[in-house]
């Protein structure tokens, strides 16, 4: 493989790994939010933000440890056929799906680019009696499916060096269990 090939897998594969560290956290914010949203309505006056700002922090995390997830292997697949194949057979079939896959991510993206647009260009609010702009979330949801979009390239580059018989300096799903 092209040490160009070698090197994005690097950093894409390091990338993937802080996002997802930096969404790990994530669930420690939404928790904050919703013991101060119980809080607020067992002593207090209910706030009206609480509720709608976890959804936010939700889709943060699920879209930010996007790419993590699909790096680690940790993604839904149908293990009931996929455990019977070779490692090779297994390359395989990813390398196949790797098609569908990031052209699903690049009509995602496509979608989410032209969303946010939208939300900017006429200052889109959400239909809540909070009613807070909507771009910002759009802004980080893009980042995750983008995140995600280079992960699965760099993962269709690993299944490709892997069928080669070559090794891309990274770590690999094939290599076996990790301890």
């Amino acid at each position: 493989m092209p040490n160009a090939v070698k090197t994005y897998v690097r950093v894409i594969d390091a990338l993937s790994r802080y996002s997802g560290l930096f969404a790990m956290y994530l669930v420690f914010l939404m928790i904050g939010i919703l013991s101060y949203a119980s809080i607020m309505k067992v002593f207090f006056l209910p706030s009206i933000w609480t509720v709608e700002m976890a959804q936010f922090v939700m889709v943060a995390y699920f879209t930010l440890g996007g790419a993590y997830t699909l790096k680690e292997g940790e993604h839904v697949r149908m293990d009931l056929l996929y455990s019977g194949f070779t490692m090779r057979g297994k390359a395989k079939i990813d390398l196949v799906t790797s098609f569908v896959l990031i052209g699903f991510l690049v009509m995602l993206l496509i979608g989410g680019i032209s969303s946010l647009i939208y939300a900017v260009q006429y200052g889109e609010k959400s239909f809540s009696a909070w009613a807070p702009l909507m771009w910002p979330i759009k802004v980080v949801l893009n980042i995750g499916i983008f995140l995600t979009l280079l992960q699965a390239i760099a993962i269709f580059f690993k299944d490709w060096a892997f069928l080669r018989g070559e090794s891309l300096g990274t770590e690999s799903l094939r290599e076996g269990p990790r301890v």
